[in-house]
């Protein structure tokens, strides 16, 4: 034991960096896996929480006009209803905020989608005036027990008695109302209802929305939402930073594994006649396969410990969404089992690893074997003295640089597997730099991706469409204006609700930004969003029929639209088209494009003064904004990649300078000098990198794209959103790895450069 602690002792001593390197990596890629964890953890569980003790409902349907809701609890399958309620849908406004909410008549708690108090107190019959928020929409206005939320336009007002959480589709602005739940006497102007159903069997929630369509006629349900759709919408980006996090750190523990595997091969072929005496004074080949084994396993285990114990300390207190995500992991049941998992599965792998190529330590002989690690002294191939020559294929080269890239490429399986490692964590960089350009497209050209308006804008009854549009093109900042609307629309069979949208006219279209096919600019034309071509099971080129109320729509699908909203289920017309079934539809809201330059929240208080309460302005939502934390995830995780690049790198340097041990007398002794001797192994070490860097590029963008499309196909975005980073940053990439590769060998080549020969002689002897 103590001969090996020794042996391990001066092992360190004599790699110490390459040791850091291995904890530093080890240390953020557990910690990079923990954080996914935590992430998912955030994302399913504060929900899941809230649906199981309110007991939410599966299904909510809002209909409209009279409808016989009775017969709903009869439906098999139906466990219990909530309601119906009576909702009417306004506008509030609260500390210069405004939001359009949903006032939902609740007469006492209901026992099915029971909200959850957070503050305040419930609803109380001695104060009709008296609300209850719910609480993202509570966070939105600034508001809390006591305040009074007006309603613009009106005399009316209303006091925030409580916030509670719920398990509904929270609010969003622009596109889905909050929750206001209010005594029947606040409700003045009913203009629907809302029935929620909770199910035996969640599974059966499709066919349960079809047979209450068919109960109460299509014609009476306005909008249908499932508990899936709101699972969805409450995970969000918390769902795809974590696998983000994941992918990465999975990622990145392979490429540790097969970098530490190919430092420990490195260092076993220069190290054959160490290992042949320890063998020889009587260590046996599993106290050598220990030897390697143990103290690589416990660089790991110091690196995910550390890790671990970081997370848990520190990781609550980071800014931001990552830290809030820890601090509910930290309270979550399965924490400490995870916090345990994790690096334990991590320090495994690397163990598993390491224990593979510390084997062939084990199987190497008590007597070493002449030339086992490569050329005999002296001898140099043909191509290498040609080299030496004049000329080579009419041109002059140094032979230094001709020696070593023949040098980088002579053993094919080790440069191979060489190239392979180096590759496999800038291939992983690539990735990186590619996500973090997708997520910066969205911010500087969100035109391009679906979004080229900036405000959304709603008029109420006080103001025309002649007069709202000549107010909104009077603003300065506004470049155009598109005027449509927005309704819920039944799919075939019933069983859910897309968006329906018409927006611009034939002669001033709205500019869709189209991943395939062609703009929608003929009668009953449309373009689709990914999400809603799942979910119809249809393509391109396809005609779709779907229900307003009781009014059939029939639309051909031309074109595929990049669609960040609601989820890509949204199929999108011109105005015209939607009037030509129903001539006397007006529009309900109006999309702006702003000039260049323009700040959308200054033009949109600039509106919201000009209508005198009569416009409802929101800056469009850009699903980039959640995604801010991954920037500074992404950076960890290159600085993450890159050390273990590192690792890879200073192996190969290793084993370079090592092999070239052999070849150094004959270098001399036909006249080359230490600095040409230096530039063999500094050329050689760069062609490795250059070759890796060629593989990782070659391989990492098409990767690249496959990865973000599929996220984004997924999402319901649609394919189409990846981004290719610029060639500044591809070049900038390109440079640091080589020329830090040539930076890294170039001390170490020097002094082998300068040993003396009886050290040469040693060292081949």
């Amino acid at each position: 034991m103590r001969a090996t602690l020794r042996w391990a002792h001066s092992d360190l001593r004599t790699h110490r960096g390459e040791a850091l390197f291995i904890v530093l990596a080890t240390a953020g890629i557990v910690a990079s896996l923990l954080l996914a964890t935590a992430l998912f953890g955030y994302a399913t569980n504060p929900w899941q929480r809230i649906f199981t003790q309110s007991r939410g409902a599966h299904v909510w349907l809002h209909t409209v006009g009279p409808a016989d809701t009775a017969r709903l609890s009869a439906l098999d399958g139906v466990e219990s209803v909530a309601g119906p309620y009576a909702t009417e849908s306004v506008t509030v406004s609260s500390r210069g905020t405004r939001a359009t909410v949903e006032l939902r008549a609740t007469p006492s708690r209901p026992s099915v989608g029971r909200p959850l108090l957070t503050s305040g107190h419930w609803l109380d019959p001695r104060r009709p005036d008296g609300v209850v928020l719910e609480n993202r929409l509570a966070r939105a206005l600034l508001a809390e027990p006591g305040d009074t939320l007006t309603l613009p336009g009106t005399t009316r007002a209303l006091t925030v008695v409580g916030t509670a959480d719920s398990a509904e589709p929270r609010y969003r602005p622009g596109e889905q109302p909050g929750l206001v739940w209010a005594p029947p006497s606040a409700v003045r102007d009913p203009g629907g209802r809302v029935i929620g159903l909770r199910l035996k069997d969640p599974g059966d929630t499709d066919y349960a929305v079809q047979r209450a369509v068919t109960v109460l006629g299509a014609g009476a349900v306005g909008e249908v939402s499932t508990w899936q759709q709101a699972r969805a919408e409450a995970q969000g980006d918390n769902r795809l930073l974590g696998q983000v996090l994941g992918l990465f750190g999975l990622g990145a523990l392979l490429a540790a594994g097969f970098a530490v595997h190919g430092a420990i091969a490195t260092r076993i072929r220069g190290h054959l006649r160490d290992i042949s005496v320890l063998k020889a004074i009587g260590f046996t080949p599993g106290q050598v396969v220990r030897i390697f084994l143990l103290q690589h396993v416990a660089y790991a285990l110091l690196g995910a410990v550390a890790a671990a114990l970081l997370t848990q300390a520190l990781g609550a207190g980071v800014p931001g969404r990552l830290g809030d995500a820890v601090g509910v992991w930290q309270g979550l049941p399965g924490h400490t089992v995870s916090l345990l998992a994790v690096p334990v599965g991590a320090v495994l792998f690397i163990g598993a690893v390491t224990g593979l190529a510390a084997w062939r330590a084990g199987r190497v002989p008590p007597v070493p074997v002449p030339g086992g690690t490569g050329a005999p002294g002296g001898r140099l191939p043909g191509v290498a003295r040609r080299a030496l020559g004049p000329r080579l294929l009419g041109l002059r080269l140094p032979p230094a640089l001709v020696l070593g890239s023949h040098k980088a490429f002579t053993r094919r399986p080790r440069t191979l597997a060489t190239v392979g490692r180096l590759a496999l964590p800038l291939l992983l960089i690539v990735v990186a730099m590619s996500a973090w350009t997708t997520i910066d497209r969205f911010h500087t050209s969100p035109e391009r991706l679906g979004l080229p308006a900036a405000l959304t804008v709603r008029a109420d009854r006080g103001l025309s469409d002649t007069a709202t549009r000549a107010l909104l093109e009077h603003e300065n900042g506004v470049r155009a204006v598109y005027p449509g609307v927005e309704v819920a629309a039944l799919v075939p069979g019933q069983t859910a609700t897309i968006a329906l949208r018409g927006l611009g006219t034939h002669d001033d279209p709205y500019p869709y930004a189209l991943a395939e096919g062609r703009p929608a600019d003929g009668p009953d034309e449309a373009v689709a969003g990914q999400g809603l071509l799942d979910l119809l099971d249809v393509r391109v080129g396809d005609w779709v029929r779907m229900t307003v109320g009781d009014q059939p729509q029939i639309l051909h699908i031309v074109g595929r639209s990049i669609e960040p909203e609601n989820a890509g289920r949204v199929i999108s017309t011109s105005l015209d088209t939607l009037r030509e079934n129903d001539p006397r539809l007006a529009p309900t809201l109006y999309q702006l494009r702003l000039r260049p330059g323009a700040d959308p929240h200054q033009v949109a208080a600039a509106l919201a003064t000009a209508g005198h309460g009569h416009l409802d302005v929101h800056t469009v939502t850009n699903p980039a904004d959640g995604l801010s934390p991954l920037r500074a995830v992404i950076a960890g995780l290159i600085c993450v990649l890159a050390l273990i690049g590192l690792i890879e790198l200073l192996t190969a340097i290793g084993g370079t300078v090592r092999e070239g041990e052999r070849d150094l007398l004959a270098l001399k002794a036909i006249g080359l000098s230490p600095r040409q001797v230096t530039a063999i192994t500094v050329t050689s070490t760069t062609c490795t990198a250059a070759a890796a860097t060629a593989t990782a590029t070659a391989l990492g963008l098409p990767l690249s794209h496959w990865l973000i499309n599929t996220q984004g196909r997924t999402s319901g975005i649609g394919a189409g959103i990846a981004t290719t980073p610029s060639p500044a940053l591809f070049t900038l990439f390109i440079t640091a790895a080589i020329a830090g590769a040539a930076a890294l060998s170039t001390l170490p080549a020097t002094r082998a450069a300068h040993h003396r020969s009886a050290d040469t002689l040693s060292a081949v002897a």
